[in-house]
């Protein structure tokens, strides 16, 4: 464990970091599965495939499924870069992880993810002054490059809505 010693306020938004990033890993991980696994698409989907093979199969599928996959994988690991911090800080992982958001259609599917992205962004941006607050150095460093990766997804998805 480290020296340094934090407010129970923000080991309450780390966990909340953590339940964030499961959640999300799992939906974003789910909503490829299943837009992966459908055998028909619409027009507009099909003007905007990508040839992307699902495992174990040889059929296409819309682009948002190759991206929902790569951000699902970068989420797992942001929970494990958080639930590792969370420990060295010598605090509990809680395991309150919320049920996730598959959405209808491919709009509802980037709306949900966007807005949870827009959500991490605030919440990390709190979690990076309290840290700066508190003197833990190493958290906040740690949720600046998280902070990049999920603008990034933000911008990803923002980007693919206007090709919907």
């Amino acid at each position: 464990m480290e020296n340094v010693k934090i407010s129970s306020e923000l080991f309450e938004l780390l966990n909340a970091a953590l339940s964030r990033e499961l959640e999300v890993s799992v939906q974003y991980m789910l909503q490829h599965t299943v837009w992966a696994g459908k055998t028909s698409i619409s027009k507009g989907e099909q003007k905007l495939s990508k040839p992307t093979k699902f495992v174990a199969s040889h059929k296409l599928f819309f682009l948002p499924g190759a991206t929902l996959k790569k951000i699902a994988i970068t989420e797992m690991r942001h929970a494990e870069e958080i639930g590792e911090r969370i420990i060295v800080l010598g605090g509990e992982i809680e395991e309150e992880v919320p049920s996730s958001t598959l959405g209808a259609s491919i709009r509802e599917i980037l709306e949900i993810d966007r807005d949870q992205e827009k959500a991490a962004i605030e919440l990390y941006k709190r979690i990076i002054d309290m840290a700066n607050v508190e003197g833990d150095d190493i958290t906040a460093k740690i949720f600046k490059k998280i902070l990049r990766d999920e603008e990034g997804h933000h911008k990803s998805f923002s980007n693919l809505l206007e090709m919907v």
